[in-house]
């Protein structure tokens, strides 16, 4: 089913139906449907906020969460054009050593790191994280989609644009077998066909070296608190996703999502995996250190965060 449709003023969409999981291929008739999500935050009480909805729905198989149909913009900019200033204070325009240095420590690890070995940033936004792993001594590259993000990461970051690619990863192109170390920082969420992405990206991966993925964790603590809270409420509502408004959100991922995903295509294994706490919701100070507690030792964090390594 592709139909148009305006849902505000500024975005178009058509509405593209799914009818496999993205991610281990199960039917999506043999799915469950968790609810409604709005195509703006809902609140909490979603019953007065009006818009366009989509439904979310839950793989039985491997626990990805979707919404289907997937409503996909005319313009990708709609999406990822909003200068980098309208979400961030000028703090996040200022890089320090010590940005993503926790991610590069691990990678390092992983691939018995070299001097001079290849990496590349999928989604490389202000172009940080290159600075980064340029400065732990990575020969780097790095592709970005959104224009304003691009054009900063040019002019205050001052990446090379020989190094930065402006464009969709299913747009870009490097040559098979290149890189060491690949990073889908926060990225694969936002992509419409992770599957496919994955395959790509794995394409310029050498064999032996690692992808990086940090995804939201369809398991999250709150969301199945906000859920029920919904549910109380006397909605379908749920809190998972976010496919048309920021941070445009189109998947949430489970470590089986991977596990199976590593069966269907026989790329890659899972080289290490944890779960990161993320955000607390506001709610009583009081209670947020047991939450944050809970959530670490149930792995029922806001992120899931993933290395895998090529075959």
């Amino acid at each position: 089913m592709n139909m148009p449709h305006s849902s505000t003023k500024r975005q178009q969409y058509y509405f593209d139906q799914i009818f496999h999981c993205e991610m281990c291929g199960s039917p999506v008739a043999d799915h469950t449907i968790l609810g409604q999500r709005l195509n703006q935050s809902q609140g909490l009480n979603p019953k007065k906020a009006a818009g366009i909805s989509v439904s979310v729905m839950k793989c039985s198989n491997c626990n990805l969460i979707y919404s289907n149909p997937q409503p996909i913009p005319f313009n990708i900019q709609d999406h990822y054009g909003i200068p980098p200033e309208e979400y961030w204070n000028t703090q996040k325009f200022e890089w320090s050593a010590d940005y993503f240095s926790e991610q590069i420590k691990k990678a390092k690890e992983l691939i018995e790191f070299k001097p001079g070995m290849k990496a590349l940033d999928c989604g490389a936004g202000l172009g940080k994280g290159m600075l980064s792993l340029q400065n732990a001594g990575f020969d780097t590259y790095g592709f970005e989609a959104s224009i304003p993000f691009y054009e900063r990461a040019l002019s205050q970051m001052k990446i090379s644009p020989d190094r930065l690619l402006l464009g969709k990863l299913e747009e870009v192109d490097y040559e098979k077998d290149s890189f060491d170390f690949i990073n889908f920082g926060a990225v694969l969420e936002h992509f419409y066909h992770p599957s496919d992405c994955i395959k790509r990206a794995m394409s310029w991966l050498k064999p032996g070296g690692v992808l990086h993925i940090e995804v939201p964790s369809s398991n999250h603590f709150i969301a199945k608190l906000l859920n029920s809270y919904y549910k109380i409420r006397g909605t379908n509502y749920v809190t998972h996703l976010s496919p048309m408004h920021s941070p445009f959100h189109l998947y949430e991922f489970d470590i089986k999502s991977f596990t199976e995903n590593a069966k269907l295509t026989k790329q890659y294994t899972i080289a290490y995996q944890h779960y990161m706490v993320g955000t607390i919701f506001h709610g009583p100070r009081f209670i947020q250190p047991l939450l944050k507690k809970y959530m670490e030792l149930t792995d029922k964090g806001l992120q899931l965060v993933v290395w895998l390594r090529k075959n």
